[in-house]
């Protein structure tokens, strides 16, 4: 199977409908359609690029787990929900911008994206789930808007290319391990406000953390996690 045109009559894409479809390089969604459902083309390696239409509302759980030959994705204004892993290991996606109808960004939705170099997380999101950047080792910068208040356990873990990290200026609680391995990461600031949990920059040997006027190095780190204890 290398095409499939799926006529207006449909509005739901069923559990792994197309899972395992390694042949299939293209598809059309029509407008018709409003949910993309579990695992519906996970592992389907040869899609290079998906168009989602504004008519669908949820990408599902795994929905386009492991598609490693896709480059491009637009996700609607029409989308609210991202399931758990809906892109996880999707290696060739370079870039995704997230639609300002998302308040959460959930579980592990961009675990394992290694070709991810940008991401566009707007100021309607209040939460970035565990393990949502996972091993996204080719991300080198993120903005988290001020919006943010909840940064999950994992959420940037093992982002080993990221060196800059702009932490959001509101009563946000970071926790445990968020931004663990993030090697290349030399200088990020806490806002006052903020809450660090612990082992938030383990294995972050070459950070500098600003937090009220100190500096915590991280042969020190662990006195700046005693502060939230």
């Amino acid at each position: 199977l290398t095409s499939v045109t799926i006529p207006d009559s449909v509005t739901e894409i069923g559990i792994a409908a197309f899972k395992g479809c390694t042949g299939l390089t293209s598809i059309t969604i029509p407008a018709s359609v409003t949910e993309i459902g579990k695992s519906a083309f996970e592992d389907c390696t040869g899609l290079t690029s998906i168009t989602i239409p504004d008519s669908v509302t949820e990408i599902g759980k795994s929905a386009f787990y492991g598609c490693s030959g896709l480059t491009s994705v637009t996700i609607p204004n029409s989308v609210t929900t991202i399931r758990d892993g809906a892109f996880s290991f999707c290696t060739g996606i370079s870039s995704i911008t997230i639609p300002n109808s998302i308040s959460k960004i959930e579980s592990n939705v961009f675990n394992g994206c290694t070709g991810l170099t940008s991401v566009t997380i707007p100021d309607s999101v209040t939460e970035i789930g565990e393990s949502a950047f996972f091993g996204c080792a080719g991300l080198t910068s993120v903005t988290i808007p001020n919006s943010v208040t909840t940064i999950r356990v994992g959420a940037f873990h093992f982002c080993r290319g990221l060196t800059s990290v702009i932490i959001p200026d509101n009563d946000t609680v970071i926790e445990n391990q968020a931004f663990y391995g993030c090697n290349s990461l030399t200088s990020v600031t806490i806002p006052d406000n903020v809450t660090v949990y612990w082992s938030v920059f383990g294995e972050c040997e070459n950070i500098k953390v600003t937090y009220k006027g100190k500096i915590y190095d991280y042969a020190h780190i662990e006195d700046l996690y005693n502060l939230f204890r």
